[in-house]
């Protein structure tokens, strides 16, 4: 009876921690913070602060300043390239973006591109940097090589938001004014067509499990789906008032609105593109983070000063956890499984900690836990991926994701190949070579989730 108590004991413990989420600790960065990224291969955090015209770079590890670098005038928003390990900075005040080299956080270059440079986002599979240029109506398309202009592409009025999807290698460009999407091809960077999308469209994510496109229309208060198969619009979802900011979660293939009306989350079903639940949360939620390590969902309201943190399975808060004025933007350190949230008028990044699955804060408990070894690391052609469970007679995953968080392969164990070797030749779940860059090896158990990073090299 005693050994009973202690196992029920041990394992509501285990179930208080997987759940534990709080404010690690404030860094103070520049004015206006607005966008961040981070930096896998040398685990730094990049800030840039809108109104101080200049880029925090904070060390994931420490979370301590490394150091801060000059830009051009307001900078709007950031995007990382693994391939190359340099971030992008696009300056929407001086219509350039500042290219920073990711191990000596220097300035290597500076390119001129459209004018109100907003939003930037990374073709890994063709080593492309994209911009949106707010101002411009057009897309600069960047050699992420030769960090040289390629060509400018015209899009629709006030291109606002991107989004890349590594199956058909195409940028989905959204037009908030002209109230549409804009899609190119990676490899030709022509437009292959135009979809009609609600009013006034926010923001974009992709969905790579069912290879759908969503859209947050602000005014018409609803979220278009594209099929990216076809380029057509499938559905059109009715979720809260406002909605802005949006998610995916693919280990449960769900969508999540923020709705900065209506205070509240909707979850859309990936696969049926139906409304599986509405989350109540702070005030005018404004941005979304999934966290692939924990499967949690951080919504940031900017009203309330606050990040709602839902349990990405059953669709329910777990706890709020106050931060400093407007938070507006995410990002998401996977070896320290930590989130950083920019607060926008109180020149700080918050950083948000998960008590289990941080390396800092392993089990001491006599449990045999599971191991992943993988070698070589970096690999070019193939890799082994070794693991051990040692208990249970569950099944687990082994899941392969890349850089920016999106599944790419998937492996089911079995209870009786728990301790074997799997061999992976860098390609995805269609047969797809993938290029070089960093990719994250996960490893779900039922008590617990392993993180190791492997590098690809072409």
């Amino acid at each position: 009876m005693k050994k009973y108590k202690i196992l029920v004991a041990l394992s509501i413990m285990l179930a208080t921690l997987a759940n534990a989420q709080w404010l690690e600790t404030t860094v103070a960065v520049g004015s206006n913070p607005f966008a961040l990224c981070w930096n896998s291969t040398n685990n730094k955090v990049y800030c840039a602060n809108w109104g101080s015209d200049n880029v925090t770079v904070i060390d994931g590890a420490t979370n301590s300043v490394d150091t801060t670098i000059a830009v051009g005038i307001e900078p709007h928003d950031l995007c990382w390239n693994s391939t190359n390990n340099k971030i992008y900075c696009a300056n929407c005040g001086s219509n350039n973006i500042m290219i920073i080299d990711g191990a000596t956080n220097s300035v290597d270059t500076t390119i001129a591109v459209g004018n109100e440079p907003w939003v930037l986002c990374w073709n890994s599979t063709n080593n492309k940097i994209y911009c949106a240029n707010n101002d411009g109506d057009n897309v600069t398309v960047i050699d992420g090589a030769t960090d040289s202009v390629i060509t400018t592409v015209a899009v629709g009025s006030n291109p606002r938001a991107l989004c890349w999807n590594s199956i058909s290698n195409k940028v989905y460009c959204l037009n908030e004014q002209s109230d549409n999407v804009t899609i190119i091809d990676g490899v030709s960077n022509s437009i292959d067509t135009t979809v009609a999308v609600g009013s006034y469209p926010w923001t974009l994510c992709w969905n790579s499990t069912s290879n759908k496109v969503y859209c947050s229309n602000y005014i018409s208060s609803n979220v278009t789906v594209i099929d990216c198969a076809t380029d057509s619009v499938i559905a059109t979802v009715a979720v809260g008032g406002f909605p802005m900011g949006l998610c995916w979660n693919s280990t449960n293939n769900k969508v999540y609105c923020a709705n900065y009306l209506s205070n509240d989350v909707t979850v859309i079903n990936g696969a049926t593109d139906s409304v599986d639940t509405t989350v109540v949360v702070g005030s005018d939620p404004f941005a979304l983070l999934w966290n692939l390590n924990n499967n949690k969902v951080y919504c940031a309201s900017w009203g309330s000063d606050d990040v709602t943190i839902i349990d990405g399975v059953t669709d329910s808060v777990i706890t709020t956890v106050a931060v400093e004025n407007d938070p507006c933007d995410f990002c998401w350190n996977s070896v320290q499984n930590r989130t950083y949230v920019a607060n926008f008028n109180s020149s700080s990044v918050s950083v948000i900690r998960d008590t289990l699955l941080g390396v800092e804060e392993q089990l001491t408990f006599n449990i045999q836990r599971p191991t992943v070894k993988i070698y070589p690391n970096p690999f070019h052609d193939e890799v082994h991926i070794s693991f051990g469970i040692g208990y249970g007679t569950e099944s687990v995953e082994l899941s392969i994701y890349n850089a920016a968080g999106r599944l790419v392969e998937s492996f089911r164990i079995t209870p009786d190949a728990l301790r074997t070797t799997l061999f992976w030749d860098g390609t995805d779940h269609a047969n797809r070579q993938l290029p070089s860059g960093v990719y994250f090896v996960i490893l779900h158990t039922r008590d617990c989730i392993i993180t190791e990073k492997l590098l690809l090299i072409r």
